[in-house]
């Protein structure tokens, strides 16, 4: 008889999972799955059901199981989030709720073979879903932990076949003022846009995000679909994607076209190049009760990624930490 055993560094499910949904989720899978199974595929409620199982049995990856320091309280990291599409401060979890995600669809084009628009529930329910637990850190000097539930990006890379003319992809935001309030204010260049080379989306680590703590994405994380990169700043893993665009010319972003003098393209955490306004030698945590700790190169992920800026010190410079 042959044991399987975890390695000694991973994380059982009801530490990274609130316990309460922990307990229930068998219970939840068992219950949807067998009405999901009486539906029809084209039924729009049934896709739904189905994507939300997906989710909510999502396997482990245990390559990315964050053992030093505690997952964030699922509470503080709802209430506590920038997305200023519904207001400039950190406390927008309510204005957030107004945001229709059933139906979601995303447009992919540019320099692609064939453009083409993708549900969001088809992506769910056709790629390869894990929870990967990553490291958050913001340019602003705080920082998280997130059990993040989704796909590889290169993943939809391959779907969308782009053309070898293609260097850099270019994603968009929703814009809808009527929903998201803050869009009325003409001094923001909306929709928010972000982008990333061909080679930092080829990255195992580029994450696209349906879910976190087990669960659908809730809406202030940026439903139903978004994307994480745990070794930029959080300002480059934009929430609530509509759009992605395969471009040749790399796209300028959202804040790199508001304010160029403190935000640019590559946006890499690193301790030693401070933003005009934050210190990045350190961070403070979460819930962590007033704690900081140190910030390290890549956010700590410079064995995955610090390969993808060689060559490019000399012409980027400390532009590649802003």
């Amino acid at each position: 008889m042959h044991l399987i055993t975890k390695p000694n560094w991973a994380i059982s499910e009801n530490k990274v999972t609130d316990e309460v949904t922990f307990l229930n989720r068998r219970n939840i899978l068992a219950s949807g799955l067998g009405f999901a199974m009486s539906g029809t595929f084209g039924n729009s409620l049934f896709a739904s059901n189905l994507a939300t199982n997906h989710i909510l049995d999502a396997p482990k990856n245990f390559k990315f199981s964050e053992m030093k320091r505690k997952i964030t309280d699922e509470n503080i990291n709802t209430k506590y989030n920038n997305f200023y599409e519904f207001g400039s401060t950190k406390y927008i979890a309510n204005e957030a709720e107004a945001l229709e995600t059933e139906g979601w669809t995303i447009k992919v084009d540019g320099l692609v073979e064939k453009p083409f628009n993708i549900s969001v529930d088809k992506l769910i329910t056709t790629m390869a879903l894990e929870e990967r637990i990553y490291r958050h850190r913001c340019v602003e000097a705080w920082s998280m932990v997130v059990p993040w539930t989704g796909f590889e990006l290169s993943n939809l890379l391959k779907i969308s076949k782009p053309l070898s003319s293609a260097r850099f992809i270019k994603f968009y935001t929703f814009y809808n003022p009527k929903v998201a309030t803050e869009q009325k204010a003409r001094w923001y260049p909306w929709p928010y846009t972000e982008g990333l080379t061909i080679e930092e989306a080829s990255n195992p680590l580029s994450f696209m995000v349906v879910g976190a703590y087990g669960k659908i994405l809730h809406k202030p994380f940026g439903a139903p679909i978004r994307l994480h990169l745990p070794w930029k700043y959080g300002f480059k893993s934009i929430k609530s994607i509509v759009r992605i665009e395969f471009t040749e010319n790399r796209p300028v972003s959202f804040w790199e076209e508001l304010n160029p003098n403190e935000y640019g393209f590559w946006a890499n955490v690193n301790p030693k190049v401070n933003h005009p306004r934050w210190s990045q030698e350190r961070e403070r945590v979460l819930g962590g009760a007033g704690e900081t700790i140190p910030t390290k190169i890549f956010n700590g992920y410079g064995a995955e990624v610090a390969h993808l800026y060689k060559g490019l010190e000399s012409s980027e410079g400390l532009k590649l930490y802003r």
